[in-house]
C-alpha cells in the first residue's frame, strides 16, 4: 500500500527517505512492507502520503500481523 500511495504521489525512495529523515535502506523496508515505521516517522508518512484514515487502519492491521 505505501509503495503504491507514493508512486501515485509521484515519489521516488530516494525523495521519500530524504522527506522522512531516513536513511534509504529503512525507508526501502517500509515501502517493501518489511517493517513498521517508528511512530514519528509513521506521522510523516501519513503527512506527506496524504493517506486517509482507513488506508492507516489497514497497513497498521496488516503490519502488526507480522509481528
Amino acid at each position: 500500500m505505501i509503495k503504491e500511495k507514493r508512486k501515485e504521489m509521484g515519489f521516488t525512495q530516494e525523495q521519500m527517505s530524504k522527506i522522512l529523515n531516513i536513511s534509504l535502506r529503512q525507508y526501502i523496508r517500509i515501502d517493501n512492507e518489511e517493517d513498521l515505521p517508528r511512530r514519528d516517522v509513521l506521522k510523516n508518512l501519513i503527512k506527506e502520503l496524504k493517506l486517509s484514515n482507513e488506508e492507516i487502519g489497514i497497513y497498521i492491521r496488516k503490519m502488526t500481523e507480522n509481528i
